[in-house]
């Protein structure tokens, strides 16, 4: 079910009335959660629930065993258990296929002819997503950083909750799960941010990232597109990605925050970052702070030598680019990254004076020029399509279509960028709806307007929803 469906419009209608007369009853309004949850993930294909009730129920057991149990030998056989089992069913559907054409690719490479017999696997929707939200509830509960609930109920709605069940936020257990053993109280303002989240969220994936979608393909499918073309391609890229992944990301928030639960800002003005490692504190956040204290740290961190954090750095960015997806071009992309840390640590501390203008805006216009080749080797369908496509940026031959494309670019852009320019300088991620009521209204009703003229007949699909 697409939040940008006019049956999840309905779906949410019905779910609000039910959860306003579940109002005195906690158990009914987290069996009310917990069963709309099954529904909204079920309606994709009712086969893969079984997989999300399956990590449900492990890692709430595990998590149960390693609270009785003291010894440290048995403690890790319980959560070697709850990784296996959680990687092996991700790794299964999501990187079967891949590692076996891999496989073949370098057999044949030897000089060894295979037929590589695939599999049929479908990807399970938010499959990513909501592993690494149970994984990390075990491996906080074997850390002891919390107890592990006996509240199998509000378990299931912590790992179902439906608003970022599919593309996240991926939540903390430590923080998520305790709104589920309280009542939540809806305020005014929850309300109004609410709202605004949903609406806001909507435009920028309704009006901006899909209306971006066609001119990315424009230049991403030609057979031999020019370099200026490559360039505007990309950019219109980078912001159908953002659009799209954290229109999501505010639409969840929305949803939860009429229904009274807080979940994790998830996007912070990626766009005005002045380093890689600046610009991996503002995308992504729920992934890359997953990927600090559960990957980086466990692996070392910084604690181990000059040479051990780089590799630590790029042995993290390798596989949260293997994450995204099972390609080497996602492989590559998150190499980029790792090498873009890498290379740019040293020079944290020895960069002049932050206040500085001149040294800010070079260090932002090398990080946009950095992220956007990323978004380049992200979006290339292959390693050979990648060569092309660079290889490209060599001829500056503008093309007779290339002032429309432009045109169309900058209508679908700007309103975003100059959004986010807005909300940069009140330094307010929810400006709009600290407004008076009226002007917000006036704001919110021009957006409605423009999401009602861009609604597409049949939904397209967020760019996450099958990672």
């Amino acid at each position: 079910m697409l939040f940008n469906s006019a049956v999840f419009l309905q779906f949410f209608a019905a779910f609000l009335l039910l959860f306003y007369l579940a109002r005195n009853s906690l158990v009914a309004r987290n069996v009310l959660i917990v069963l709309a949850s099954y529904l909204f993930y079920g309606w994709w294909d009712y086969r893969f629930l079984s997989l999300l009730i399956l990590s449900s129920l492990l890692d709430y057991g595990v998590a149960r065993a390693l609270d009785r149990c003291a010894h440290p030998a048995h403690r890790r056989l319980w959560l070697a258990l709850s990784l296996a089992t959680s990687l092996g069913l991700l790794g299964f559907f999501k990187y079967c296929n891949f590692f076996i054409d891999s496989a073949a690719v370098l057999l044949t490479q030897l000089g060894l002819h295979v037929e590589p017999r695939t599999l049929n696997i479908v990807l399970p929707v938010g499959i990513s997503f909501y592993t690494f939200q149970t994984m990390s509830y075990t491996l906080d509960v074997y850390r002891r950083s919390m107890p592990a609930t006996r509240d199998l109920l509000s378990f299931l709605a912590y790992v179902a909750f439906f608003p970022q069940l599919v593309a996240g936020p991926i939540e903390r257990a430590s923080r998520l799960l305790p709104q589920f053993t309280q009542t939540r109280v809806i305020t005014r303002q929850r309300l109004i941010d609410g709202v605004w989240l949903m609406i806001w969220g909507m435009f920028k994936k309704v009006v901006v990232a899909d209306n971006l979608a066609p001119l990315v393909e424009m230049v991403f499918d030609h057979p031999a597109p020019a370099g200026p073309m490559v360039v505007l391609g990309t950019v219109a890229f980078a912001f159908q990605i953002y659009g799209d992944f954290s229109g999501y990301s505010d639409i969840a928030r929305g949803l939860a925050s009429v229904l009274g639960f807080d979940l994790m800002v998830n996007f912070n003005l990626p766009y005005a970052a002045t380093s890689p490692r600046d610009f991996w504190r503002r995308w992504h956040i729920s992934l890359s702070t997953w990927l600090r204290d559960y990957l980086y740290i466990a692996l070392g961190g910084s604690r181990c030598g000059v040479w051990r954090t780089r590799f630590n750095l790029l042995a993290t960015m390798l596989l949260g680019g293997l994450w995204h997806g099972a390609a080497w071009n996602f492989v590559l992309w998150g190499l980029w990254h790792g090498l873009g840390l890498v290379l740019t640590r040293p020079a944290q501390s020895r960069a002049p004076a932050a206040g500085r203008p001149r040294w800010r805006l070079l260090q932002w216009a090398a990080t946009m020029l950095f992220v956007l080749y990323g978004w380049l080797l992200f979006r290339a369908g292959s390693l050979a399509h990648i060569l092309d496509l660079t290889s490209a940026l060599a001829c500056w031959e503008w093309p007779a279509w290339g002032l429309s494309y432009l045109i169309n670019l900058m209508a679908f852009t700007l309103p975003l960028a100059l959004a986010q320019v807005w909300q940069a300088r009140a330094r307010d991620l929810m400006a709009p709806a600290r407004w008076p009521a009226s002007s917000r209204a006036l704001l919110q009703g021009i957006l409605l307007l423009a999401i009602v003229v861009f609604w597409q007949k049949e939904a397209a699909p967020f760019i996450y929803f099958q990672f």
